[in-house]
């Protein structure tokens, strides 16, 4: 079996996305959660969303197709939003828009998201995505304040 199939197992951080390692190897996965995490937290910080915003990651310029363009809408609110509760309804509907592409490539049947804030200044963001009627969890904890002071 080759030890390199999936993809790199990315895991959420105080600081960011990072990676096993296992005997001097990348941990693997075969699952969603560097999918995930990369359309989550992957993007340009600068990018909102916006068709005209030029601040978009370069491979989305040329891509017509909704479903493969890379936005990480979820990243640039954090980093521009206060820590309140009243963002949590928009927070949760930018994970869901960074995340609707495994819906219209049809890799996955639901989405379900919650935010919450469970201490100060962090946030809890937690996804649970059906595809092939299994369901997978996922749960990023980040500190809010030090996404918006960029640190």
């Amino acid at each position: 079996m080759n030890q390199y199939q999936g993809d790199v197992l990315l895991f959420n951080t105080v600081d960011g996305g990072e990676i096993n390692m296992v005997d001097g190897q990348p941990e693997m996965t075969g699952g969603f959660e560097t999918a995930v995490y990369l359309s989550l937290f992957g993007g340009n910080e600068e990018d909102d969303g916006r068709p005209d915003n030029s601040k978009t990651w370069w491979f989305n310029v040329e891509e017509e197709d909704l479903s493969k363009k890379y936005i990480s809408e979820t990243q640039n609110l954090l980093l521009g939003l206060p820590a309140t509760s009243g963002n949590l309804l928009k927070v949760e509907e930018a994970v869901y828009r960074d995340l609707a592409w495994m819906i219209y490539d049809n890799i996955a049947s639901k989405i379900l998201v919650d935010a919450s804030i469970p201490d100060v200044d962090k946030i809890n963001i937690s996804v649970t995505i059906t595809a092939e009627g299994k369901e997978s969890s996922f749960n990023f904890t980040i500190n809010w304040q030090a996404m918006k002071n960029g640190t």
